[in-house]
């Protein structure tokens, strides 16, 4: 079992580095481009769920953090895979509750999912885009307790948060 969770942490670290790489074409002016970061996506996201079924949630415990961060980073990223994204919603919130996983990354995915599905989000993490030079997060639930929840799940205040992306 050694083995096969030191094979899988390098295997995970592998997918977020070249997720890293062609981040930059997600919204490219070039189809291609676009068409070769989804399909990245759709390769990684296909392989998580296979990883998932096999050994749940890729906790830090088994494959170390680096690797664990890799594996939130590829469900994060699995946008056109909503069935990916709610199975490693589910498994990751055994995993925060257990205290095998983190709540803050937990929070990105649950918003990152909610948005997906067409939904409000809860804290306030993503962005729909840049309006007069200032980033605008898709609608909230309780926009008035953003901060708050933020607060509870380890996030940075929405001002600073939003500010990194001006």
């Amino acid at each position: 079992m050694a083995h096969d969770a030191a094979a899988l942490a390098v295997e995970l670290t592998g997918m977020a580095a070249a997720d890293h790489r062609t981040a930059v074409h997600a919204n490219s002016d070039d189809p291609a481009e676009q068409l070769a970061w989804r399909r990245l996506t759709a390769r990684h996201g296909d392989r998580l769920g296979e990883i998932m079924a096999e050994y749940g949630w890729p906790t830090a415990e088994l494959v170390g953090e680096e690797a664990a961060r890799a594996a939130w980073l590829i469900a994060q990223h699995a946008d056109r895979q909503l069935d990916i994204q709610r199975r490693a919603l589910q498994l990751m919130r055994q995993a925060v509750s257990a205290g095998a996983a983190g709540p803050r990354e937990l929070a990105f995915l649950r918003d990152r999912t909610l948005v997906n599905e067409g939904r409000q989000q809860v804290y306030g993490t993503q962005i729909a885009g840049v309006k007069d030079g200032a980033p605008v997060p898709w609608p909230c639930e309780e926009p008035e307790r953003v901060d708050e929840l933020r607060a509870a799940v380890g996030i940075e205040p929405f001002d600073e948060y939003v500010a990194r992306f001006s």
